[in-house]
């Protein structure tokens, strides 16, 4: 390749004909498509290795643990729960378009996270922007920014987000000040973008980790407005298992 076309190519980003140069022009050779056609294929690939390449930097940013897909689902493991009405949500994508909370409620180990990813990715694959954040985490994140000032900056941030995960709340107490400020983070978020929360508790538990009835009262009121529950409490744990017994009676046994 001539060096001042690779600068050229550089210069305008069209990284994958800089990649597939040679490739490119066999192609041609062996099949001699008209020139409207060799330019057109060639336009095409570039922007579906852009669009390719912007879907995985979103991926990326999201922060997700595990990129668990919907496809791989064990819904036979859990017969419980209603695959075709999940299918028909995760299909019709209305919990983009009608900006939905999903909340989705179970026993730990029971796949209430790896469905809420699978979501959250189905919406990042049709260019949406998401992120996955631990509850804990948020909890931390909003009492250091009260404490600096910047805790309307980082709702801000977080509602920056077309879709949200909020994972496993209920597992600490949260202080007033805390409670206020999530409060405030579902509020902006409500009605104008898509929010996914996992928990083990059921709406009527909540109070006991928010620790204040009234704001528990609003915060529910806002987010069973437009929702969808996955209600997974009767299902099973399906995370693996892999024990091993270090134990001299174990052993024995076996």
């Amino acid at each position: 390749m001539d060096e001042s076309i690779k600068k050229h190519l550089t210069f305008l980003g069209y990284g994958h004909t800089l990649e597939n140069w040679d490739t490119i022009f066999q192609e041609a050779k062996r099949k001699q498509p008209s020139y409207q056609s060799f330019f057109t294929e060639i336009i095409a690939r570039e922007y579906a290795d852009k669009k390719e390449k912007a879907r995985l930097s979103r991926v990326k940013r999201a922060n997700i643990p595990e990129q668990l897909v919907m496809e791989t689902f064990p819904f036979s493991r859990q017969p419980r729960l209603k695959k075709r009405l999940v299918m028909e949500l995760y299909d019709s994508f209305r919990f983009m378009t009608q900006r939905q909370e999903l909340i989705f409620i179970g026993p730990t180990g029971c796949g209430k996270t790896g469905l809420a990813t699978s979501f959250l990715i189905h919406a990042i694959n049709q260019g949406y922007r998401g992120y996955f954040i631990e509850f804990g985490t948020l909890l931390t994140r909003l009492f250091q920014a009260r404490a600096d000032h910047t805790e309307y900056k980082l709702i801000k941030g977080l509602c920056s987000y077309d879709i949200l995960i909020i994972d496993e709340i209920g597992y600490e107490v949260v202080e007033k000040e805390q409670a206020g400020l999530f409060f405030e983070l579902i509020k902006a978020r409500n009605k104008n973008h898509t929010t996914l929360i996992t928990t083990q508790l059921g709406f009527e538990e909540w109070g006991s980790f928010l620790n204040n009835t009234h704001l528990t009262a609003a915060l529910l009121d806002r987010i069973t407005a437009n929702c969808t529950v996955f209600n997974m409490k009767e299902c099973i744990s399906i995370r693996p298992k892999n024990i091993v017994y270090a134990t001299k009676e174990q052993e024995h046994e076996q």
